[in-house]
């Protein structure tokens, strides 16, 4: 079991330390020539943006820094006030994007319409703009900004994008995240609007971190102690005790990612046609099938158990197989940092390792004990009343299912 602790332990310091990365601001920046450094920031609810400012209230002026990596490597970055809403449409935008030349680009764009903006003059004084384009793809925009009459409570929206044609920004993706990115934000306090963009994001990393948990692991480990411990006489039957609490426990944090899965449909329209959230439903209710199905469990000599380990193994593997791709529909959602991905990918890479290990150990072990049953000892065995019956590898294996 040293192994499966192991694993899990890796798995949990790895999805622990993706939350606590999640806070991705930063309030000290270079912009290539000097250190910059910032009051207060913020970690914007969608694209993986954050924005740093200092507010000074003796001329109603801001400097801002604002952080997002291009939806492709030739997109762009933009982020803006709209003195009239939160939509995209009326906003006083900054917009930079790597030059065909090499050096990374910053103008001023006001949107006033769906249609992709070229540069122009906009409502809010702007001065001091530049933009540097980082090794790891993200582009950061500096600015100075005259607030309007001093009003420090602004609709803030933030956007990326795939492509610029000359100087013209290509239009943006129309997923979830490019949708929702905008909100309103006091300057002064760094309060967003009830604070609602920053409570979804937690919700989104509280959903993805205990699904990945809950379906992601615990299930697996489950299913591979009961694949392989019962074929140890030692581990009966520790094995089964250890496999009900995993998957148990698995089923109910997975039931907690699925209820928060359901809280940020209700508050994002439209999420429900994506393909991640209907195979949610699907883990839900083929989960609580295997709930229910072990209270229907025959007994062991019953007719009936070869059909219900059938069904049993059946649905336990799909629900396996379905989370895992699940997993990676719901990081392309959140979008984190490539690393966490990279590090789900090494945890299922580790628990297929161990798996292919004991399925050859289990058949090694299944064929030396089928050669000691003889045909002869096995009617010997029942010929004595069959006092020695049912010790071969198989008879035990069929005993022990679950």
């Amino acid at each position: 079991m040293g192994g499966y602790s192991v694993v899990l332990g890796f798995a949990v310091v790895v999805i622990l330390a993706w939350q606590a990365s999640a806070q991705t601001c930063l309030k000290s920046f270079t912009d290539g020539n000097a250190i910059k450094s910032y009051a207060s920031c913020n970690d914007l609810s969608t694209l993986n943006a954050a924005l740093s400012w200092t507010y000074f209230p003796t001329n109603g002026s801001i400097d801002i820094a604002f952080r997002a990596t291009p939806a492709a490597s030739a997109g762009w970055v933009g982020w803006g006030i709209n003195p009239t809403a939160t939509a995209m449409v009326g906003t006083q935008a900054l917009i930079a994007f790597k030059h065909s030349n090499g050096s990374t680009v910053v103008d001023t764009y006001n949107i006033v319409a769906q249609a992709p903006p070229s540069p122009s003059t906009i409502s809010i004084t702007v001065s001091n703009k530049s933009a540097v384009f980082q090794n790891t793809g993200q582009i950061t925009i500096f600015a100075t900004l005259m607030l309007l009459s001093n009003k420090t409570a602004v609709n803030h929206v933030w956007q990326v994008g795939s492509a610029v044609n000359g100087l013209v920004p290509q239009a943006h993706a129309n997923n979830q995240a490019n949708l929702a990115s905008a909100t309103t934000i006091d300057l002064k306090t760094g309060v967003s609007s009830g604070s609602a963009a920053v409570s979804q994001k937690t919700l989104k990393d509280r959903h993805g971190i205990i699904n990945v948990v809950g379906w992601g692991i615990l299930m697996p480990i489950g299913a591979m102690i009961a694949r392989y411990l019962k074929m140890f006489k030692s581990a009966d039957p520790a094995w089964f005790y250890l496999h009900a609490f995993c998957q148990s426990s698995g089923y109910i944090i997975g039931v907690a990612g699925w209820a928060t899965g359901l809280k940020l449909g209700s508050d994002s329209p439209g999420v429900e046609r994506t393909p991640h959230r209907r195979i949610g439903i699907a883990l839900f209710c083929l989960g609580t099938l295997q709930v229910f199905a072990l209270l229907l469990r025959p007994k062991k000599d019953h007719k009936y158990r070869k059909y219900w380990n059938v069904y049993h193994y059946a649905t336990g593997y799909t629900v396996i197989i379905l989370t895992i791709v699940n997993i990676f529909k719901g990081f392309d959602i959140l979008q984190p940092a490539d690393k966490w991905k990279h590090a789900y990918i090494a945890v299922i890479a580790s628990l297929g390792g161990i798996a292919a290990v004991l399925e050859v150990t289990t058949w090694i072990i299944f064929f030396k004990r089928k050669s000691k049953t003889s045909p002869r000892t096995v009617s010997s065995a029942y010929g004595n009343g069959g006092t020695n019956a049912g010790h071969g590898f198989k008879q035990s294996h069929d005993d022990n299912s679950v």
